[in-house]
């Protein structure tokens, strides 16, 4: 179960930066300074990393037999920023605390 539960807060970190970055520097530049690199490279970036974190929480919740809406609010967690350091945070005391998992 530790494999799975690392792999999903690997991914949650890097899916959360990225939207920060994409969000609070992205964006901002593309529409008050006209710069769109780091919407271009960011962007698709991001999106094919959610699906990586995507399939990460799917392997999570497989194992731990989650329920359809926790599976649901922990994949959404993804999509707004620095909410998935908060779900990240929930999740692996969740799951810790169902398994008997000591923190690392």
């Amino acid at each position: 179960m530790s494999g799975a539960l690392k792999r999903y807060r690997i991914m949650a970190y890097v899916v959360g930066v990225g939207l920060v970055i994409l969000v609070c520097i992205g964006v901002p530049l593309k529409y008050l300074a006209n710069i769109d690199a780091v919407v271009a490279v960011v962007g698709p970036l991001h999106g094919f990393l959610y699906i990586v974190y995507l399939l990460t929480v799917l392997d999570l919740a497989t194992r731990l037999r989650w329920h359809l809406v926790r599976i649901i609010l922990v994949m959404a967690a993804g999509t707004i920023p620095f909410l998935s350091f908060v779900g990240e945070r929930k999740t692996v005391a969740y799951v810790r605390s169902r398994e008997k998992i000591p923190a690392s």
